[in-house]
């Protein structure tokens, strides 16, 4: 039996890839799940920063889950343009990734390959010798620190219908840290941050969200260290019946699909 309350859940932070849909193929009961949580406080949560919010949010319109502002998006590009921010307000930076990750430091900081404050590497394309070169560069000669957006090693996508394992900013980053020995500084899922600004977000208590998510890694045990309520349904790298990591983080809700999990919120 789950720890929490399904009574005592005031907010929803929800993955989407592997949990709504994989690539264009919508997920049973994404839009159930999604007709539940309306009139509710819920956010998208995603190590995803390859898409802008805007763009998550006709993506879902799309596959007819329905109209969610971009507001209701926070991706760990976002997430990293903030931390990057605060820490040093009008930064200067070299981004290795795809253009949604540029696009979000460039709403707080300065893109600048040769003085550049952080190297910032996100999923996507981007990553050759040239761009490896100049990162290591301004790293070593230049003093720039090492920032990953996610430290997922891999990520699951669809390619003319097949399924595909592409590496994740964890592999991308890689490279950098084995040239430099410098030790990046990660922001997305499990890292607390990204579930920070989504409670800041929404003006709610930890305590009072429940996380949905496919990977036990990244998901659960992030949503756990800070205190949330969590699901993790078996729809993506997790099939039903496969092992748990064992690192003893368990979810409080462990279903095979979305339609399970809303009997059992619904109980």
């Amino acid at each position: 039996m789950p720890h929490c309350a399904a009574a005592d859940i005031r907010a929803f932070l929800i993955d989407m890839d592997g949990v709504l849909f994989h690539g264009e193929r919508v997920l049973p009961g994404a839009r159930a799940l999604l007709d539940w949580v309306a009139g509710r406080p819920y956010l998208f949560l995603t190590n995803n920063p390859i898409l802008p919010p805007a763009a998550v949010s006709a993506k879902l319109a799309r596959l007819g889950l329905g109209e969610h502002p971009p507001r209701r998006v926070l991706t760990s590009a976002e997430a990293t343009a903030g931390w990057l921010a605060a820490q040093h307000p009008g930064f200067r930076y070299f981004a290795v990734g795809a253009p949604g990750l540029d696009l979000a430091l460039s709403q707080v900081g300065v893109a600048d390959a040769e003085r550049a404050d952080f190297v910032v590497v996100g999923e996507g394309e981007g990553l050759n010798y040239q761009s490896l070169a100049q990162g290591i560069n301004l790293i070593l000669k230049g003093g720039a620190r090492l920032v990953v957006t996610n430290p997922d090693l891999t990520v699951d996508a669809e390619r003319d219908g097949r399924h595909w394992v592409l590496p994740g900013g964890g592999a991308l980053v890689a490279p950098f840290a084995a040239a430099t020995g410098r030790v990046p500084v990660v922001i997305g899922k499990p890292q607390p941050l990204l579930f920070e600004m989504a409670v800041a977000r929404l003006g709610v208590a930890a305590r009072d969200c429940l996380m949905i998510g496919d990977r036990p890694d990244t998901d659960i045990a992030g949503a756990t260290r800070v205190g949330m309520c969590t699901a993790l349904v078996r729809t993506g790298r997790f099939g039903p019946g496969e092992p748990l990591p064992a690192d003893g983080v368990r979810p409080d809700w462990d279903v095979a699909d979305l339609p399970e999990l809303l009997k059992g919120l619904a109980e």
